[in-house]
């Protein structure tokens, strides 16, 4: 076991390697580029800047979705910086967008609505229609923009992309949509398989995990309170993140507009699964703290999880270990999850996301997985950690508990591990980004 000091250091010095990191590992090591598109072989007139209108921040009540924005826009800074850049967002409320600016300084950001008529309701997001040569759908849970998609294609005429997200079910419409994109970049493989199956013809179909494992989005001076605050020691405590089975999204957004008999099944299932779920939570906070001897913050990746912090993790807690566990009962933006989850020594998460966070800024991330969470999960797999991975209704307390335990015990082999991890992410960011942006310079070069 690293000494604080030693574990601190090296936590700089692998955050720092990411950047220059190669190397591939897994599925990850396919032949992405052995069938390039033609259009990543043209060059781009000369004197031409071509714009990209990109499409995300889906909506601000999870730092998951927050973080995919940041994520998308950290690799086109680092990929694509002769681009100029408009992000659309469908949301940057709660503080998202000064977040974003403060990062991004020379970020245009435009705002305005899709309409029921067809019609888009701003005169600025006009202009970027006529403005970008290119569409791009940013990293989400499914191609949410779908809708705006088929305005731009019918509108404009011009092409587009879709980068990092999950496909489920493929309708008809849908199916038009993906067939006619330059490319499809899917966050897992299961997905890939969907469009296969589903016969997708698009130009280019290939994986590329989530963008918010490119988020960098930090702040050190609200956290360093916390800490303080708290008593907490870089490098020498767990985060802990809980969920439901199902997001009450009935009582998060008043557009929603569930059955009576929905919101009854979603409320009996989180119910029944409450318990059982969090008890196999609490059993590694359990151990972590009498086995380490150090603390543990409980946090939120979604607004309604400050809620359940306390009945459902903290207060069942025997109180030798409830004195050791720290509430983060207030909702946070990726900024500051990222400084918190950067100086932990791992993070344990029934969300996807917080541990994706971690495993951005070099902390191990493990994540329980429920099986109302979608097939996102797959990319887990997908990326090379399997074992980092609990499925569980699969798995019980003591397994979970046990694999927490021995990333403390094995703490230097765990940063190993998912340092080889992060450079076959990031090998393949930069791979699926040349084809991003072959396409885009292809676009605003005809």
């Amino acid at each position: 076991m690293l000494n604080p000091q030693q574990d601190f250091s090296r936590r700089t010095w692998l955050k720092q390697s990411f950047c220059h990191s190669l190397g591939l590992a897994g599925v990850l090591n396919s032949s992405l580029l052995s069938q390039q598109p033609a259009f990543s072989q043209l060059p781009e007139k000369p004197d031409r800047v071509p714009t990209l209108l990109l499409r995300s921040g889906w909506q601000t009540v999870n730092i998951g979705d927050i973080g995919h924005s940041p994520g998308i826009l950290k690799l086109l800074e680092l990929y694509a910086p002769k681009l100029q850049i408009i992000l659309w967002p469908n949301s940057v409320d709660r503080g998202v967008e000064p977040m974003l600016k403060k990062r991004f300084p020379d970020l245009k950001i435009v705002k305005g609505r899709l309409q029921k008529n067809g019609k888009l309701d701003s005169e600025s997001l006009e202009q970027a229609f006529q403005q970008a040569d290119f569409f791009l759908h940013g990293s989400g849970p499914s191609v949410v923009s779908r809708r705006e998609l088929a305005h731009w294609k019918k509108t404009t005429g011009k092409p587009y992309g879709i980068y990092g997200v999950t496909v489920s079910e493929i309708n008809p419409e849908l199916h038009s949509i993906l067939s006619e994109a330059d490319f499809i970049f899917t966050r897992e493989t299961h997905s890939l398989k969907n469009l296969t199956d589903a016969k997708v013809t698009s130009g280019y179909q290939d994986f590329a995990p989530d963008a918010t494992f490119a988020i960098d989005l930090t702040d050190d001076p609200k956290v360093k309170t916390f800490q303080k605050q708290n008593q907490l020691e870089k490098g020498k405590y767990l985060c802990a993140v809980p969920r439901l089975r199902f997001t009450p999204y009935h009582k998060i957004h008043k557009s929603i507009r569930w059955s009576k008999e929905k919101i009854h099944q979603v409320e009996s299932i989180n119910r029944e699964f409450q318990e059982i779920d969090h008890a196999k939570l609490r059993a590694a906070i359990i151990k972590w703290v009498r086995t380490s001897g150090q603390k543990v913050v409980v946090c939120p990746e979604m607004t309604y999880q400050t809620e359940i912090i306390h009945p459902l993790v903290i207060d069942p807690l025997p109180p030798d270990v409830k004195k050791m566990v720290v509430p983060h009962d207030q909702y946070w933006l990726p900024d500051e999850a990222g400084s918190l989850y950067r100086d932990a020594s791992a993070v344990l998460s029934m969300e996807c996301h917080s541990p994706i966070i971690a495993c951005a800024f070099g902390t191990p991330g493990l994540y329980v997985r429920q099986p109302t969470d979608t097939i996102k999960g797959q990319m887990w797999y997908d990326i090379g950690l399997k074992d980092w991975t609990f499925e569980i209704d699969e798995v019980n307390q003591q397994q979970i508990s046990e694999r927490v335990i021995d990333i403390y015990h094995h703490y230097e082999q765990s940063i190993d591990k998912l340092k080889s991890v992060m450079q076959s992410i990031q090998k393949r960011q930069k791979q699926t980004m040349q084809i991003v942006t072959a396409a885009v310079r292809k676009s605003g070069s005809s």
